[in-house]
């Protein structure tokens, strides 16, 4: 017997013959069930895992890593630029300020004797809310009459003996010390007059303010006193507290970089919207218009304090309620915009892809202005008309191919412009604003 051949280790050769050689793989697949045919089935079910992997969409497209083949086009969604109107606005966060809130206590002291509002009651200036005991009143009152009564009956018997005294004087009949006298006793019960008629007057008006009325239109908060006790002048805290609602203000500060471009707009008369928003910047609450901008600007915070009034017919804004303000300023005529999801940020600056032809990108830097809710300003880079990518541009490089997979694209470019958000021109930051 020879020994094993060296380059086939698993073949044996017995004697000398041709057909004296045995090959062991043979006799191995022997040994599988089932025999060639379980190979045939193994080998064409590999054959269609092939098959399948080839012709599965995107199975050959993307690379082990999952991203697209460099050398096929990239699916993107574009937008068109667009010449329209861009509102410039500022943003602040403001709180909710009543233009009046009055505090109601008693200016006399006596017995709080009846209660005419009910609380949260919406009230008109003059409308009565409290009563109190006006018996002691109005008796201070009757007596003062009663004194002015006899103080000028006794004047008027004074002028006449002046008379007869300046009559018998004319005569020689008497001294001239009496009738100076008698002048003198008119003119002080002359001043008694005054002074009791003061009293009546005075009389008067704390029998009124026995009758407690509301100074403002308003609101009218949670009574602090009951009825039965007796309120006194400087001591008594409140009764209640009304504050107007209709119209608000609302009170914002704002950088002073800012001020310039604002008082620029409000010398020249133009009457600047404010609308206010909640604290998600989602549901706006109420419109109103600029009011005022303070005289100073507050030297720690570098910021200018600024009233927006508000009609609030519907109640819709509460005092010290915290509200977004946004403030527009201007607006900016025949501008080319893109939507925001186009704007690409890089270390050179700012930049969008253009689409050339609906088949390669064109990476081009651009030049923005303020943005005006889910649209760019772009003064300089591109011009009307053109595609920019707004979904996709992750993966795009200059001069890259694209391929826009059907008019949805197009469509969810479009539906950018104005639907996707609402980005302001922030006045803390001078870019795009944000809320608490």
């Amino acid at each position: 017997m020879s020994a094993p051949h060296a380059d086939h280790p698993f073949v044996h050769t017995v004697g000398r013959g041709r057909d004296s050689t045995i090959h062991a793989p043979r006799r191995g697949i022997a040994r599988i069930p089932g025999g060639p045919r379980t190979l045939w089935i193994v080998g064409g079910l590999i054959l269609v895992f092939l098959f399948i992997w080839a012709t599965w969409p995107g199975g050959h497209s993307r690379t082990t890593s999952g991203k697209y083949d460099a050398n096929g086009p990239i699916p993107v969604a574009v937008a068109q630029a667009r010449l329209g109107d861009v509102r410039v606005t500022l943003n602040a966060l403001g709180a909710v300020t009543p233009l009046a809130t009055v505090t109601v206590k008693p200016q006399v002291s006596g017995i709080l004797q009846k209660i005419d509002f009910r609380e949260g009651q919406l009230v008109r200036a003059g409308t009565v809310l409290a009563e109190i005991d006006p018996r002691p009143f109005r008796a201070a009152l009757d007596q003062a009459k009663g004194a002015l009564a006899r103080d000028a009956a006794q004047y008027a018997n004074a002028k006449i003996d002046l008379k007869r005294y300046q009559t018998l004087w004319a005569q020689q009949a008497i001294s001239q010390q009496i009738l100076a006298t008698q002048e003198a006793t008119v003119n002080t019960d002359a001043g008694t007059i005054v002074a009791d008629k003061a009293a009546v007057e005075a009389a008067a008006l704390n029998l009124d303010y026995c009758t407690i009325r509301s100074p403002v239109a308003g609101r009218v908060g949670l009574r602090q006193v009951d009825v039965g006790n007796y309120v006194q002048v400087g001591v008594t805290t409140e009764i209640v507290v009304v504050t107007e609602l209709q119209p608000i203000s609302v009170l914002f500060t704002l950088p002073e970089d800012n001020l310039s471009q604002l008082m620029q707009r409000v010398r020249a008369g133009a009457a600047l919207p404010a609308d206010a928003y909640d604290r998600s910047q989602t549901t706006k609450l109420a419109s109103g218009t600029l009011s005022t901008v303070d005289n100073e600007i507050d030297p720690t915070t570098g910021t200018v304090k600024i009233r927006a009034l508000f009609d609030n017919s519907d109640n819709a804004l509460f005092p010290s309620q915290f509200v977004n303000v946004r403030l527009l300023v201007n607006t900016l005529h025949a501008q080319t915009t893109v939507p925001s999801p186009a704007i690409q940020h890089g270390a050179s600056g700012d930049f969008v892809f253009v689409v050339r032809r609906g088949q390669t990108v064109n990476m081009r830097a651009v030049t923005l202005g303020p943005a005006d809710g889910d649209n760019a300003d772009v003064v300089k880079g591109v011009i009307p008309g053109e595609e920019v990518v707004v979904d996709g541009a992750d993966r795009l490089r200059d001069g890259a191919r694209v391929t826009i997979p059907g008019p949805n694209a197009r469509a969810a470019g479009a539906n950018a412009h104005g639907h996707a958000g609402h980005r302001h021109h922030h006045g803390n930051s001078g870019g795009d604003g944000g809320g608490p």
